[in-house]
């Protein structure tokens, strides 16, 4: 396991719902001194009101300074300016994060430095740190994210790639679109915070107040709500079955108006990360609802492992990393399937879906890591 280093992280929104990148990089603070830098630079905001608010958020946090959520871990959100393709910008970024980062570090140092990127694009700023090793953590197709230019990304992340020590996808179909860039390019598939999501399944955890308001059975979906989350066949389903209730956790950048007028869709907002192993426990059917799209047919979701890991059956779109775990998952592509699968999730031995969880204690975040530390350090 890597120890003893400084490890500067680059991606975004670290006081976002945890993903990846915090698993990994919360792990690696046990053991090294972790500086995440809050990357804002890979997609020129827009002149909407969402965007509007999030360049207000990452001023607060510029302002805010350094912050050390956690022990060995510092989190920095640089002054940076978002125009991802402008040669002028990246001089100036360059000049600003290489102060900016400097000054940190020379607080906080404590080993050898390595470079560990979530975000695609900042190969240009490599050079300014002269990193022992560096690691592109690709989890994502993000040419195909709305907003991005494409031609960009694939410029950036092909600089990227090719001074990576190694460059990590966590699905098959990245790894094939990456293989080509870097030769040392391995497919490490997300991991799960299996203690945590055990916990649905013990006698102790307490279900939410505003679960229990909502009468059984619930059809559960937790995290971001953005543009491929098929919103429409979770209507449609809610349509066909008025019996069942979906309910859904999660900031939303969608006008969801139209789905809270169904009365049997339910949207409860954020909740704490800690406290989705109780809304596991009050759901009975856990959904990966995404669109099908280049976007999603890169996804590997990390809440494909969470509900499992939770001891509920599972009902997804078809996406290529989904189906790998078919059966116990249920796979359907249309709102009829849906409702078919769905009743047959229902009608499952409860006590077989809770088997599920003991399947994931082989792929916690700690195997995880522990294949890239070897990948990278091949020696030890």
């Amino acid at each position: 396991m890597i120890e003893g280093k400084t490890i500067l992280c680059f991606a975004s929104g670290y006081d976002a719902p945890p993903t990846s990148k915090h698993h990994v990089m919360h792990l690696l603070a046990e053991r090294n001194t972790v500086l995440w830098i809050n990357y804002h630079a890979s997609r020129k905001p827009s002149a909407s009101a969402s965007d509007m608010g999030y360049v207000a958020q990452k001023l607060r946090e510029v302002f805010r300074g350094v912050q050390n959520p956690r022990k060995n871990l510092y989190v920095l959100t640089p002054l940076v300016l978002p125009l991802p393709g402008a040669g002028f910008a990246k001089r100036i970024n360059r000049m600003l994060l290489k102060r900016q980062i400097r000054k940190v570090l020379r607080k906080i140092s404590g080993g050898a430095l390595q470079i560990w990127s979530f975000a695609p694009d900042v190969g240009y700023l490599i050079d300014a740190f002269a990193p022992e090793k560096v690691v592109y953590y690709c989890v994502d197709d993000f040419a195909n994210f709305t907003g991005y230019d494409a031609q960009q990304v694939l410029r950036d992340e092909r600089e990227l790639a090719e001074k990576s020590d190694l460059v990590v996808t966590t699905s098959q179909q990245l790894q094939d679109s990456k293989a080509g860039l870097n030769p040392n390019t391995i497919c490490v598939p997300h991991g799960v915070d299996y203690d945590h999501f055990a916990m649905a399944c013990t006698e102790t955890v307490q279900i939410p107040d505003d679960l229990k308001e909502i009468a059984n059975p619930r059809v559960g979906f937790f995290g971001l709500i953005r543009d491929w989350v098929d919103l429409d066949l979770l209507a449609e389903v809610a349509r066909k079955r008025s019996d069942w209730n979906i309910v859904l956790l999660g900031d939303s950048d969608i006008d969801l108006a139209p789905y809270r007028e169904i009365p049997n869709m339910h949207f409860l907002g954020n909740r704490p990360y800690a406290e989705l192993p109780n809304y596991c426990a009050g759901f009975d059917v856990g959904v990966i609802p995404f669109v099908l799209n280049e976007l999603t047919a890169a996804v590997n979701p990390i809440k494909l492992r969470e509900y499992l890991a939770a001891g509920l059956e599972v009902v997804s779109t078809p996406l290529p990393e989904v189906q790998k775990y078919s059966p116990p998952v249920r796979i359907a592509a249309t709102a009829d399937e849906f409702v078919k699968m769905i009743a047959a999730a229902l009608a499952a031995d409860p006590q077989i879906a809770k088997q599920y969880a003991d399947n994931m204690k082989n792929e916690k975040w700690e195997s995880k890591l522990e294949k890239i530390s070897h990948s990278l350090n091949p020696k030890h």
